[in-house]
């Protein structure tokens, strides 16, 4: 039989043993994002056009045209206009789009009516443990940016200055539940807001309000928010 030949020794080099190189990972694309963000977003987009009024109500848009606008594919535009309808802000119209529903006269008038008597409350609440006037600040603050608006006729400055009093009121009075029971007005009576802003022949700035929170008087002045 013949004899197993033994394995043939390696040679050694100079520079030692040989090294794999490393691989070279792949670069990934980056992955887009998933449907369900894609649809909150353009749900979120197209809700804040149309409380702030950037879609005035009647206003229609086919879906390639939002889709476009916000630099999306259609498909999560549709499914946010879905919800958009539940919701009672617009209307989906087959192979048109969307068309901005109206806000009713009975609607801001329910609207209203509720937060007249809930900010009254708030303003209640606040007077009667007398606030400071550091504590009070803001809300002075926010009046004196009204009738500088108002001199200047820059209704949204004006609006920003409003809404900035009347949220800042229901903080301060730090009622909980009242807060949460106005919290889920807000984007109605934002949205009421915006579409009566340029309707209204005059608007005012609450200093009634903040004199009588300062006095310490517990009754509040009952009237309509000037919102």
């Amino acid at each position: 039989m013949r004899a197993t030949p033994p394995p043939r020794k390696r040679k050694a080099t100079a520079t030692g043993p040989a090294v794999r190189a490393p691989r070279r990972s792949a670069t990934r694309p980056a992955e887009p994002a998933p449907r369900s963000t894609r649809v909150d977003d353009a749900y979120a987009a197209i809700r804040r056009r149309i409380l702030d009024n950037v879609y005035p109500p009647g206003h229609r848009a086919l879906e390639s045209a939002l889709a476009d606008e916000l630099g999306i594919s259609r498909t999560p535009v549709r499914e946010a206009l879905i919800r958009l309808a539940n919701e009672g802000l617009v209307e989906v119209v087959p192979r048109h789009g969307m068309r901005v529903l109206p806000v009713s006269p009975a609607d801001m008038s329910e609207i209203y009516t509720v937060l007249t008597a809930l900010e009254s409350a708030a303003a209640e609440i606040l007077a009667a443990r007398r606030p400071t006037d550091a504590e009070l600040q803001p809300l002075v603050d926010a009046t004196r940016d009204m009738t500088r608006a108002l001199k200047q006729d820059d209704l949204d400055a004006w609006a920003a200055a409003d809404e900035r009093f009347h949220q800042g009121l229901v903080e301060l009075a730090g009622n909980r539940t009242l807060a949460d029971a106005i919290g889920r007005l807000a984007d109605r009576s934002h949205r009421a807001r915006m579409f009566t802003l340029r309707l209204r022949p005059s608007r005012s700035t609450p200093r009634t309000s903040t004199w009588r929170c300062s006095s310490g008087s517990a009754r509040a002045t009952r009237r309509a928010p000037s919102t």
